[in-house]
């Protein structure tokens, strides 16, 4: 019976230099493949499952933080017109996926099995497929890591601070606009003034020589953005990856942590809503608003998986199972976008404090004495500690073995663009640490090919070669590549 396991045919002893020749060139294609993550640098034989593991755990993470953003464009777009926009862009970004997922199986006579999205967009548009949706996917990835960085030096700022005030007791909520009661929510820039750190002003009603120093060492864009280089730029030159993937679960608990507090915060404070259509009134602000194209903006990343989507389902043991378990990961995290969208804004105190005042993080409208937004932080904190350095391997990945045929050149190679990246994130903190901007100007970016154009694209052209293309069909997809146009432009007319 142990014979029954042994292949029928094997090699003889001449033709294993020839194997191996031919090993070593198929992975050496393999490696300048976009999303291909090589086996040779993460520990056993689970590559591929190891690539679906590290951009599981970085999409959990940005269920996080985008579930914090969509509350602030709430604001800009209006509550309800908040609402009806986050259902039909899940709607829409789960359509365009639903593309992108069937994409392989509109190419004919050729084994599509290994292929990712890129190769699929050479195979209909050549080089300037592949490495257009190569750029739009490195757009995205880069964001993302941008985006960390503001937020991590946000939570690490928060966390210290707290520390501190608790340390040397110090109540810091009365010098800053806030609501009474033992929930205290505050406003650290007030609409209609010019933003500025609630920091600053803390230091300049105080006369307290330690504090001052504190003040100046210890800065949310001055000094603690820099101090994060330290501890995140070795991380980012680790070989393998897989070491931070293995954090993949804190992604689920800190979003069930973060409904937890949403949830606590919205009961303390109760629900405070008037319905202005068309104006802003009493602190509240109008139903529909003509800067919600904002809100489309975020969404377009926020719902964006289109460049993994392929790798995450390829390992599915049920195949049959895709486009459902693909519809109910949509639906779960439209879900989650929605209740702490509608409950962050419902429940915040108005017209005590404006609308307006609602933070692109609104773990920012929480002092930094209050203790479950401490917890938050640190856990936040600490998982995109973990987080970070899978997003710079998957560019790493995309990039490096690109350009080079390699994943890690050398140390060098890597050095360079991990000094980059982390630059770029630094810049931002300090000069422009407008999470909101970033994300929407770089979801309206890389949607505009990946979700909008190429699936559209991909799908009319496959519908016309086999002769079964419909003038409702074209006009449909037609529209959704004219939407995304629109969507790109609006970003920058706003």
């Amino acid at each position: 019976m142990a014979d029954d396991t042994k292949p029928l045919l094997t090699p003889v002893a001449e033709d294993k230099l020839t194997h191996l020749e031919h090993t070593k060139g198929k992975q050496e294609s393999n490696s300048r493949r976009p999303f291909y993550v090589p086996p040779r640098n993460l520990h056993g034989n689970i590559a591929q499952q190891e690539q679906v593991t590290q951009e599981a755990s970085a999409m959990n993470s940005r269920i996080q933080y985008y579930s914090k953003l969509t509350t602030t464009h709430k604001t800009l777009a209006g509550f309800t017109l908040g609402i009806i926009l986050l259902i039909l862009m899940n709607l829409l970004m789960l359509y365009c996926c639903y593309r992108v997922l069937k994409s392989r199986q509109t190419v004919a006579h050729i084994d599509t099995s290994n292929w990712e999205f890129p190769e699929v967009c050479k195979y209909y548009f050549g080089s300037f497929g592949q490495w257009s949706s190569l750029l739009f996917s490195l757009i995205s990835l880069f964001g993302a890591m941008i985006v960390y960085w503001v937020l991590m030096s946000n939570f690490l700022f928060n966390t210290g601070k707290f520390i501190y005030n608790y340390v040397h007791n110090i109540t810091e909520v009365g010098h800053v606009l806030s609501t009474n009661g033992s929930s205290k929510v505050i406003c650290p820039n007030p609409p209609g003034l010019h933003q500025r750190n609630s920091t600053d002003m803390f230091v300049i009603v105080s006369n307290d020589t330690a504090l001052h120093e504190f003040q100046e060492w210890w800065n949310k864009t001055n000094t603690v953005p820099f101090y994060l280089i330290v501890m995140l730029l070795p991380l980012l030159s680790f070989k393998s990856a897989s070491f931070f993937a293995r954090f993949n679960n804190l992604g689920t608990v800190s979003v069930f942590y973060l409904i937890v507090l949403v949830t606590l915060k919205a009961g303390r404070q109760g629900f405070h809503l008037e319905f202005y259509w068309f104006e802003s009134v009493n602190n509240f602000v109008a139903e529909f608003r003509l800067s919600f194209p904002h809100m489309t903006g975020v969404l377009a990343l926020a719902f964006f998986i289109h460049n993994c989507v392929i790798t995450l389902l390829k390992n599915n043991q049920h195949q049959e199972n895709n486009v459902r378990d693909l519809s109910i990961a949509y639906l779960l995290v439209g879900l989650t976008y929605m209740y702490v969208a509608v409950m962050t804004f419902a429940a915040f105190p108005s017209p005590a404090l404006s609308k307006e005042c609602i933070e692109p993080n609104f773990l920012d409208n929480l002092p930094s004495s209050d203790i479950m937004a401490f917890v938050s932080r640190v856990f936040l904190l600490f998982q995109m500690t973990t987080v970070y350095p899978l997003l710079g391997y998957l560019i790493r990945v995309q990039l490096l073995g690109q350009l080079f045929g390699k994943v890690y050149p050398s140390f060098l190679h890597v050095f360079i663009l991990n000094v980059v990246v982390v630059c770029s994130g630094v810049l931002v903190a300090k000069f422009y640490p407008n999470i909101g901007g970033i994300i929407r100007y770089s979801g309206a970016t890389c949607g505009l090919a990946f979700v909008f154009v190429y699936p559209s694209l991909i799908h009319m052209m496959s519908l016309h070669r086999r002769g079964q293309l419909s003038w409702p069909s074209a006009i449909f997809h037609s529209s959704l590549i004219v939407l995304g146009v629109a969507n790109l432009i609006a970003q920058f007319m706003i």
